[in-house]
């Protein structure tokens, strides 16, 4: 039963998305416009072309990980919606206002959370208040969001919304309420230590 959910992404069922989420498309464009977002964000952090290609570099699974982020934050939107957690306007400016104090001002923030988390300067406070959501949630459940026990919360909501990866994204782990790349039999990886001779 699950096989053809899993493909179906990838013909008429679902055309041009990149993932489906409790019904709602995440289309192929939206990814790329976000994408894209995050490259001219490098772009303009790393002026040298040599640098910025260091940083490409070193972020070569950007659109994977960056649906992986956008299936999860509409899996927390869910799941705090459903447990009633609100997050206001004036919770998101409290926490970036403290946050920015800790990083030195507003572009030290901006930075931070490009370089480690891949999300660029006007993306910030949808993910603040994701952030606050989360703990928030957390809070409610009486743990962390490093425990078990939330991510087993966020697993239950995955499930009842139906997570639908197109296939060449790879596919849905519900239990582990992440993004999996597809097995490739026909594609050999190299590793360093394959890559050594003798």
């Amino acid at each position: 039963m699950a096989a053809p959910l899993l493909t179906a992404c990838g013909n008429d069922a679902h055309p041009g998305a990149a993932a489906v989420v409790g019904g709602e498309r995440i289309t192929v464009s939206e990814l790329e416009n976000r994408v894209g977002e995050v490259r001219e964000a490098q772009r303009a952090a790393v002026p040298d072309a040599a640098q910025y290609a260091q940083v490409v570099a070193q972020t070569g699974t950007l659109t994977r990980d960056t649906l992986h982020g956008m299936v999860l934050d509409e899996v927390l939107d869910r799941a705090a919606e459903d447990a009633g957690i609100t997050v206001s306007r004036h919770d998101v400016q409290q926490a970036r206002a403290a946050l920015e104090q800790q990083w030195g001002g507003a572009r030290g923030l901006e930075t931070a959370w490009l370089q480690q988390y891949g999300i660029p300067p006007q993306r910030l406070d949808d993910n603040l208040r994701l952030q606050l959501q989360a703990q928030k949630l957390a809070s409610q459940l009486g743990t962390t969001t490093s425990d078990a026990a939330f991510w087993s919360a966020l697993s239950e909501t995955s499930k009842k919304l139906g997570v639908d990866l197109n296939p060449r994204y790879g596919s849905w782990d519900v239990k582990k309420v992440s993004r999996v790349d597809a097995k490739t039999p026909w594609v050999r990886e190299v590793t360093a230590a394959s890559t050594r001779t003798a």
